[in-house]
């Protein structure tokens, strides 16, 4: 399968990914470094030493980068929120904390302490300054990193969702009003009004001349209005599907295939035929697993038609499902943090149908029909 991300290792168990948009910033980056602020503030060096050092403080930022989503990661784990991966991208980087905090004082604390962590290593850095006066190399990555951090921090304390400073605020409002979803809606609105402003601000200074710096400010408010527009969305998406249980949406047929059909057989009749991407594999009553269009393509082509289903099943033991009684909007999480596109409805390890995405595009546009 086509990766968009560079796998780095891991921290604490939090995978660490790398965007194949990092490589256009670093090199701009290290662009801007070695061409414009080094030669500014320090005279005579050679070529190779500006773009040299210019490489070296790029990577070091993204380690600050990185520092400063370890700081969420680690607070957000503290508080039993589980943490699957930290991607540096385009951006900068990002978090992925699968789940909302417990309480207005745990997102407050998560939130926060991103920032914390950039004005930490920027004051480490000023500090350092007088110690490596005399290594003019060091002084320079040292006088870059304790501005570019404090500016990190400054710039994500905004008070606009999805910048740190906005979590902040809807913790604040969170703690105030006691309605979460109200707090995020606020928050997320704050966020498009900086959105649009950074995008105004963007275009008045590149129709003044500076065109480079103008371009990627409005950039920043298209992103920021973009992902605060996707909360908003999901906040109405969320409080449509408050209340409601897997059971309404959930369709009770499904495909249950015999653990001895080839994979071959699979695609033939079922894939090709009906157009369905996962399966259930049973023997008698019993549920084995489940088999997906993903798992038939981890296996060589030329061998489907000796490879049974139950060769390339998920096992049960390690196949999502839900119960019927649980919430929606639940599912929905489930599924987007499990990267898969339906889920076994099971009681007691007995197969009562199966939700898919399609079943909750479908329910969701009853849902706002009828709110309409």
């Amino acid at each position: 399968m086509f990766r968009h991300t560079i796998p780095l290792g891991r921290i604490f168990g939090i995978v660490i990914d790398l965007d194949y948009s990092w490589f256009l910033v670093f090199g701009l980056l290290t662009w801007v470094l070695a061409v414009t602020y080094f030669p500014s503030e320090f005279k005579n060096w050679s070529t190779v030493e500006y773009w040299l050092l210019g490489a070296l403080t790029a990577v070091m930022f993204f380690v600050s980068v990185l520092l400063h989503e370890l700081g969420h990661s680690v607070v957000a784990m503290r508080y039993k929120v589980h943490v699957p991966r930290i991607t540096l991208f385009i951006f900068g980087g990002v978090s992925q904390i699968a789940g909302e905090a417990p309480s207005a004082g745990a997102e407050f604390s998560i939130a926060i302490a991103g920032p914390v962590v950039s004005f930490a290593i920027a004051a480490l850095c000023a500090l350092l300054q007088p110690l490596v006066t005399a290594i003019s190399p060091l002084l320079a990555t040292a006088k870059y990193l304790a501005l570019i951090n404090g500016m990190l921090a400054l710039f994500n304390l905004i008070p606009g969702f999805p910048l740190d400073g906005g979590r902040i605020f809807r913790a604040i409002l969170w703690g105030v009003t006691h309605d979460f979803r109200k707090a995020t809606l606020i928050a997320a609105n704050t966020g498009r009004f900086f959105g649009f402003l950074f995008i105004a601000f963007g275009v008045w200074l590149a129709l003044r001349g500076n065109f480079f710096n103008g371009l990627w400010i409005a950039f920043i408010g298209w992103f920021l209005e973009s992902a605060a527009v996707a909360q908003v969305q999901q906040q109405v998406m969320q409080g449509l599907l408050a209340g409601h249980k897997v059971s309404e949406a959930m369709g009770g047929d499904y495909t249950a295939i015999s653990a001895h059909t080839t994979l071959e057989r699979v695609v033939q009749d079922h894939i090709l035929g009906s157009g369905r991407t996962s399966f259930v594999v049973m023997s008698d009553s019993e549920v084995l697993g489940l088999l997906t269009l993903h798992a038939i393509r981890q296996v060589p082509r030329a061998q489907w038609p000796t490879t049974t289903a139950l060769q390339a099943v998920i096992p049960a033991g390690q196949m999502q499902w839900i119960r019927p009684d649980a919430e929606l909007w639940t599912a929905m999480e489930k599924m987007g943090r499990n990267g898969v596109d339906q889920l076994p409805v099971m009681t007691d390890k007995r197969l009562l149908g199966t939700l898919s995405r399609d079943d909750l595009i479908h329910y969701l546009g009853i849902l706002q029909a009828l709110k309409a």
